[in-house]
């Protein structure tokens, strides 16, 4: 199969060394019928695992009673999981769906410029690092060089600022900023949390000179750093917050919520999309949602991701020169460049990581993992580094 995926696709992902033909639970197995323990879990897409029964019978029943509606009426599961979003949010709000992250950001991006034009704002700001997608409008957002560079120029103007520093922040902020576009914790840059107090931080500077707060949560939403949302553990309410990624299990779905009265921002016809909430990438969301709530799974994230830090720091190996993270979601930094061999290693032994930089594994974990797994991650992470260390030796 990676073969003909090679013949067939177009080189932008090279191709793949795995070719997966099922999962379940933790675990996907490739077409030759090896099983992997998925810490990946599809970019922390796969939140509840592989087949869970919940997804499955929500998709399964919308399918049977409707598939696709497109944005000229209102269906059922849209209606219900906008609700749902605002209510977690817990805010005046309302709900642009659309298929993926970067459209989520696009919807957020457009916002923001509605509100530069209404207020003669003319710039934005964005961190070092950051990532928001892969359009022209997220990569206008993009903090590193070696993405955006190469499809620029871009339409707006974006001045970077190092992520998590406050007083480069404040100096770049002015009464002209159109918006400051933040993550709460950098997923691709390898799962960096800013300080304590930068998003109250970020919250106040934006109050101060008018401009919009928009948290990007593609990756850290929907219980991935042990809240619904991670700006909720410092209670720094952004403006506009998107999500994707684990929204539906696994179905394409993003999401940009508005506060009011930005919510109001859009005329009609202003923006939309023909898939962008589809009744069965909702239906899947609801349930992951309705299962997180009942089977306490932001609790258990969080729990489970403290063990995994733990048991990771416990193994004082001389490769290993950070681990943070929060909730089910973590990154291990190593003092050398030998991630990507580190990668390959683990998945020889069974076990799918992210090496999202040259020295940085990143872990996102289904957050039905438990203990029994975390125990078989660490095993082979031990032993991936120690036989990557004796062949760098030779």
């Amino acid at each position: 199969m990676t073969a003909r995926f090679g013949r067939t696709m177009m080189p932008n992902y090279g191709v793949p060394s795995i070719a997966l033909e099922h999962g379940e639970g933790c675990y996907v197995y490739d077409v030759e019928g090896n099983g992997y323990l998925d810490f990946v879990a599809g970019i922390a897409v796969s939140a509840l695992g592989h087949n869970h029964p919940a997804i499955s019978q929500a998709v399964k029943h919308q399918v049977d009673r409707l598939a696709h509606s497109s944005n000229l009426y209102a269906h059922g599961p849209g209606v219900a999981l906008a609700e749902k979003l605002v209510s977690l949010m817990d805010a005046p709000a309302k709900v642009f769906f659309a298929n993926s992250g970067a459209e989520a950001n696009e919807c957020a991006l457009k916002l923001a410029i509605s509100h530069a034009k209404a207020t003669g704002r003319r710039y934005f700001v964005a961190a070092h690092d950051g990532f928001h997608g892969r359009t022209l409008g997220a990569l206008a957002l993009a903090g590193k060089p070696s993405i955006r560079e190469p499809f620029g120029p871009y339409g707006i103007d974006v001045h970077f600022v190092p992520y998590g520093d406050v007083k480069a922040l404040q100096d770049a902020v002015s009464s002209e900023c159109a918006a400051v576009f933040i993550e709460p914790a950098q997923g691709e840059a390898g799962v960096v949390f800013p300080p304590p107090d930068y998003l109250a931080a970020v919250r106040r500077i934006c109050d101060g000179t008018g401009s919009l707060y928009i948290a990007d949560e593609i990756q850290s939403g929907i219980g991935r750093s042990g809240q619904w949302f991670a700006y909720q553990e410092t209670g720094a309410r952004p403006d506009i917050l998107t999500l994707a990624k684990g929204l539906a299990g696994g179905l394409p779905l993003g999401a940009c919520i508005a506060v009011s009265p930005y919510a109001e921002l859009f005329d009609k016809g202003a923006h939309g999309s023909t898939f962008g909430g589809n009744p069965v990438s909702c239906a899947a969301a609801m349930a992951v949602i309705e299962t997180i709530e009942k089977q306490g799974l932001i609790e258990k994230s969080a729990e489970m991701g403290q063990v995994l830090r733990d048991s990771v720091e416990s193994l004082g190996h001389e490769a290993i020169q950070q681990v943070r993270g929060r909730g089910l979601w973590c990154a291990i930094q190593l003092h050398d460049d030998i991630a990507a061999p580190v990668q390959d290693a683990m998945a020889r032994l069974g076990v799918l990581v992210n090496a999202v930089r040259p020295n940085v594994i990143r872990i996102a974990p289904p957050l039905i993992a438990k203990s029994i797994h975390i125990d078989l991650f660490v095993r082979s992470l031990t032993e991936a580094l120690d036989e990557v260390a004796k062949k760098e030796q030779a």
